[in-house]
């Protein structure tokens, strides 16, 4: 590869790399808009209380701006309820139009609100950082042109979940949509980690090495990984559980909090057991397999961190009362183990099919 073009590669490398980071930062500020109870700060999308910039007191709101804000997100619902009895969810859409909790509508406050357009903010951040993405990958379609493709798709993916956040806002954060907004994040890192993965390809010869990892361990690492992304959505419906119960004890008590969750806590608890066992078989197989000082290496190294880290915030929040601030970090690291667990499933299934162990 001639400089250059080596060059270019390098740059698109930076600059997705800096995207999945501003990605994973916009998780975790989105986990404290939730921990907060901020996600309803500004009852209308894109814009907040019909601005570019946002109130700071409620002098600056007309008397009756519930009631005005709820109307225009109820007239948002009907669209989209419409939308859904077309697409053939028709249940799903007789359900939703129905809910009467989406019929209540917060009053103002300018610490959740300017929480939220922070929140906001950053995700415009992410949508130039992507668009950014997708023009430099044009350079290297010559090269690889799924690279190109893959950024076209983050850009699509992005939009929609911009879209996907304005009916959770239209919906007073109906969870299950919240659920579907956090997926679609998750999803949007792992097309960006892929084309990362493909510029990477073009920097690196396929070199011979002395040890081929067997393909069990790429079947076992995707069992983790879907595991991990079960993990995650149960950890939703726990926070469901809590925000319902968080509202009837009126934010008070916050130790008695989890012993009234219910049976989804104990679920989300014991699968955690599941998890760490397939973990730990699958860390005995790549050590046995793995050769040393290898990229593999390094990133199964932080993988077990965050195992750790992950496993640690989440009794934490267990034992402790449930602190605001572990929540998010608790999100962030689930989400970060994820991440890690796909450039696992990249170079594993690269070593598997090639005696390679390229630098991610």
């Amino acid at each position: 590869m001639n400089p250059s073009t080596n060059k270019k590669v390098n740059s698109y490398r930076r600059l997705s790399g800096i995207t999945v980071v501003a990605v994973y930062f916009l998780i975790l500020v989105g986990g404290i808009v939730r921990s907060t109870g901020s996600g309803m700060g500004c009852p209308d999308w894109p814009k907040c209380f019909g601005s570019v910039i946002p109130p700071t007191a409620i002098e600056q709101l007309p008397e009756n701006y519930q009631e005005i804000y709820l109307e225009k997100r109820l007239a948002k619902n009907d669209r989209f309820v419409a939308t859904l009895s077309k697409l053939g969810f028709k249940e799903t859409a007789s359900q939703l139009a129905n809910d009467k909790s989406i019929q209540v509508e917060e009053e103002f406050n300018a610490t959740k609100t300017w929480i939220e357009y922070i929140n906001r903010l950053i995700g415009v951040v992410i949508g130039v950082l992507i668009l950014a993405t997708l023009v430099k990958s044009f350079s290297l379609w010559s090269q690889d042109k799924w690279i190109s493709i893959t950024a076209f798709l983050a850009l699509v993916l992005v939009a929609f979940t911009g879209w996907i956040g304005s009916i959770v806002v239209s919906t007073n954060l109906l969870a299950w949509m919240i659920t579907v907004h956090m997926l679609l994040a998750l999803a949007l890192v792992a097309v960006l980690l892929y084309s990362h993965r493909r510029a990477a390809r073009l920097l690196s010869k396929i070199q011979g090495a002395s040890l081929v990892m067997p393909k069990k361990i790429f079947w076992l690492l995707l069992v983790a990984s879907s595991l991990m992304l079960v993990q995650i959505v149960l950890g939703t419906q726990v926070r469901e559980g809590i925000d319902r119960v968080s509202f009837v004890m009126g934010n008070m008590l916050r130790e008695e909090w989890i012993g009234k969750v219910g049976i989804i806590f104990l679920v989300h608890r014991s699968f955690s057991l599941v998890l760490l066992a397939v973990h730990v078989l699958y860390f005995v197989w790549a050590f046995k397999f793995s050769a040393r000082n290898t990229s593999i290496t390094y990133w199964n190294q932080a993988l077990l961190l965050l195992l750790m880290l992950e496993i640690a915030s989440g009794v934490g929040m267990a034992y402790f009362g449930i602190p605001a601030y572990l929540q998010p970090i608790h999100l962030l690291f689930g989400s970060l183990i994820l991440g890690v667990q796909f450039i696992l499933i990249l170079q594993v299934k690269e070593q598997s099919n090639f005696k390679l162990d390229s630098q991610l």
